[in-house]
């Protein structure tokens, strides 16, 4: 009995050429777009299929398709005058990377399973620790994004204390508050002072019961740094002994063939963790450093590569100085996944929540190489140029203000005056398509953000932001 199979006629040499054809174009003529995607709630599902196709299609009626139906629908994050969150960008060498992933469809589920990638993450993670400034010797891997890195944190801190209080600023990302709703663990918002920085006065009485505190270097409103210093001297006050910073529970890539679970609850105390999603690829730059005074100290800290490292989306680093205490609150390995030929073998599915897991380091490795420290550096301060420009035009221009201290690229600013005012022009400069900036609550006022970090934002794309804010707040 013989079954005839219908295969796609796709050919990977010739549609391949063509999808990499309107990648190039579409990286050419982005600029020209619309930034905001130009559609609402609902349109783009109105204008596709109810079903999948009984028949196999051509390759070319999805790039079709793509241009047609799905480009409308697309806010552009590799858009030169996307300035809303964080922007971000995807550099050649990374989208040509993850090509390669996809090719080689590697699941890193053991260290059998793919040995290359597990150790080329062990390795990159290492190069982006050196370039950042981070002490050699800690365990780093990859995640999806710093929600999921934060989240893991967090359960490693759980598992080594015994506790359940997470304790953050008010200023914290979200990201926060969700992992100790799903985990269901108590959460303490300290508040913060002029500059948005965690209040550290009263730290101490807290930490006294606290499974973890997340310090922030780069808040998501304000970039703001929180005194990670001060913050780490009240965490060994809460554990009774004095700082050594560096290396901790073996370090390293290394896997111990031995371990003891309850050995991690030597570190009783608050665990630090550092959220350094944002600015903590600033650091590449020396005179950034300043912000990352005692994150030494921390107990594990996470920079998402493809935020301002021009990484594609997702890689977030999470490194940590004390992995073994991952390992306790991850490693889980039933009968079918042992190995009795690689026990000792590093796993990285025994240090996070998934089991299977991408080719990620593929794309950063790519990235650090096609750029080296000189091509992320001369990046990074781009944009903090660009952002420092802007600040001063603010400054200078009668009705406008700057809303709080400009660390790296992302500027506060409003128009004085309500608040209506600068919801209504965020509304206006938006929906022209020309620019696309984000907002921000700070003590209590609403404010604008504009961020810089795509790596073809040019000083035009910047004064072209500043007139259309002002074209279109004389129309208010």
């Amino acid at each position: 009995m013989s079954t005839t199979r219908s295969r796609p006629s796709t050919d990977l040499r010739t549609d391949g050429a063509a999808a990499l054809e309107w990648a190039a174009r579409y990286l050419e003529r982005v600029g020209e777009l619309p930034v905001l995607a130009q559609v609402a709630p609902g349109e783009i599902r109105r204008r596709l299929p109810t079903t999948a196709p009984e028949e196999p299609e051509p390759f070319s009626n999805i790039l079709s398709d793509l241009d047609e139906v799905l480009l409308p629908g697309i806010t552009h994050w590799q858009h030169p005058r996307y300035f809303a969150y964080f922007a971000t960008s995807s550099a050649e060498p990374a989208i040509l990377a993850e090509l390669l992933a996809a090719a080689l469809n590697s699941i890193a589920i053991l260290w059998r399973t793919a040995p290359a990638a597990t150790e080329l993450e062990g390795v990159v993670l290492d190069w982006a620790a050196h370039l950042l400034g981070l002490p050699p010797g800690w365990h780093g891997h990859i995640e999806d994004s710093a929600s999921t890195s934060t989240l893991t944190a967090i359960i490693a801190a759980r598992e080594a204390t015994g506790r359940d209080l997470v304790v953050c600023s008010e200023h914290a990302h979200s990201s926060v508050d969700k992992a100790a709703r799903m985990l269901r663990m108590r959460l303490h918002k300290v508040p913060c002072d002029e500059q948005f920085r965690m209040r550290t006065d009263g730290l101490d009485e807290v930490l006294s019961e606290a499974a973890v505190i997340v310090a922030t270097v780069g808040t998501t409103a304000s970039t703001a740094v929180d005194a990670v210093p001060a913050i780490a001297d009240a965490c060994d006050r809460a554990r009774g002994r004095k700082h050594g910073g560096g290396r901790e529970d073996g370090g390293g890539h290394g896997h111990a063939g031995s371990r003891d679970r309850a050995g991690s609850r030597d570190h009783a105390g608050a665990w630090l963790h550092v959220d350094a999603a944002y600015a903590g690829s600033a650091m590449v730059c020396p005179e950034h450093r300043w912000a990352f005074a005692g994150v030494d100290r921390a107990d594990s800290v996470v920079v998402n590569a493809h935020k301002w490292m021009l990484t594609t989306m997702d890689c977030s680093l999470l490194w940590t100085r004390r992995p073994e205490d991952f390992r306790n609150a991850f490693s889980l390995i039933p009968e079918y996944l042992r190995t009795p030929d690689a026990e000792d073998a590093l796993s990285l599915s025994e240090y996070g929540p998934a089991l299977g897991r991408r080719f990620r380091a593929l794309k950063l490795w790519a990235v650090l190489r096609c750029y080296g420290r000189n091509g992320l550096q001369a990046h990074i301060r781009g944009g903090v140029e660009f952002a420092a420009a802007f600040e001063q035009w603010v400054r200078s221009e009668a009705g406008w203000e700057v809303c709080a201290p400009r660390h790296f690229s992302v500027v506060c600013f409003r128009l004085e005056g309500e608040d209506d005012r600068n919801r209504a022009l965020l509304e206006r400069v938006n929906a022209s398509g020309e620019i696309f900036i984000s907002h921000a609550m700070l003590a209590g006022r609403y404010v604008l953000r504009l961020a810089v970090g795509q790596m073809h934002t040019t000083a035009d794309d910047v004064r072209r932001a500043w007139d259309v804010l002002r074209r279109e707040a004389r129309t208010l």
